[in-house]
């Protein structure tokens, strides 16, 4: 009967524990209507009305509102979205608020108990797991710089994404999404955040390189594979007229097999290789045409936002 009293005593001491840390860390979640659908959450950044979200979520760029946690609903404006991260950013009519305190990765182990928190509906809800994965920087499909990787074995309820995953202390690890990898529950850290958020409040948008090509992998022969020392690259499907490419030199049918020094297997390569400080720079290209390789210089234009 000891044991089981001391067991007791524990599970009511985490179960306490846990309500404490819905209660301190929801007052910094929001309801975010921005789609037909249900409602989906949000996190407040700063007093003055700044609420983070997931880019994902916002369907709809005019009659947004917030639903804030005194009952409050209040209307906000898209400032701007970056749907390589997942990350929007709204300003709500409204002030006073509390942001989330937020905690790096540092120290963060797998196994590590998360709390899941978000708002689709009037009260705050939340859901319980564990942290599955810690991993160092990586891209998105999409070709987003994530600083950590930051994975939860949680369940993520209908509109909890944008809301936050809390650690024991009750501090944000980070934005909460299924959107920067479909199926899967990450957190986007608050050092890739400060970096998205600052951006969009500065300019409404992230910058993107680009070269104006449509291009998908293929396997080259094996002379061509001794010649230019891989087995594979992008096959040119398509040039926009007047794009970089185009003033480059590229043409249909060419085959990219590196870009700034870096070999290209994948059109996900290109992708990641095009981050913002590529745009107005020269980007060296090597590509394969008429069983040939071949050296161009492309400057690198600004994706429309």
């Amino acid at each position: 009967m000891v044991e089981v009293s001391i067991a007791m005593d524990a599970l009511s001491t985490l179960s306490d524990g846990l309500a404490r840390i819905v209660d301190a860390s929801g007052i910094s979640v929001v309801r975010v209507e921005a789609r037909r659908r249900r409602p989906a959450s949000g996190t407040v950044w700063a007093p003055e009305g700044i609420i983070v979200t997931a880019h994902h979520v916002i369907e709809a760029e005019d009659d947004i509102s917030v639903g804030l946690p005194d009952g409050r609903r209040v209307p906000a404006t898209l400032v701007g979205r970056d749907r390589t991260t997942d990350v929007a950013v709204l300003r709500a009519e409204a002030g006073g608020l509390t942001p989330s305190t937020w905690a790096g990765p540092d120290g963060l182990r797998v196994g590590n108990l998360v709390v899941g928190l978000g708002r689709p509906g009037q009260t705050v809800r939340a859901t319980l797991g564990i942290v599955s994965a810690v991993g160092a920087n990586w891209r998105t499909p999409t070709g987003g710089q994530i600083d950590r990787y930051v994975q939860a074995d949680i369940t993520m309820w209908p509109g909890f994404s944008g809301g936050v995953f809390v650690d024991v202390q009750g501090k944000a690890l980070g934005l909460a999404t299924t959107g920067a990898m479909p199926g899967r529950a990450i957190a986007v850290p608050v050092s890739t955040l400060t970096r998205v958020v600052d951006t969009l409040l500065t300019y409404g948008r992230v910058r993107r390189a680009y070269l104006g090509v449509g291009a998908h992998s293929v396997r080259l022969p094996a002379s061509l594979e001794r010649q230019v020392g891989q087995d594979g690259g992008l096959l040119v499907v398509s040039v926009e007229p007047g794009s970089p490419a185009e003033q480059g030199g590229l043409l249909l049918g060419d085959v990219i097999v590196a870009a700034g020094g870096q070999p290209l297997r994948r059109l996900q390569d290109l992708v990641s290789l095009l981050s913002a400080d590529r745009v107005g720079g020269t980007v060296p290209v090597r590509i394969v045409r008429g069983g040939r390789a071949q050296d161009l210089t492309v400057v690198a234009g600004e994706r429309d936002a």
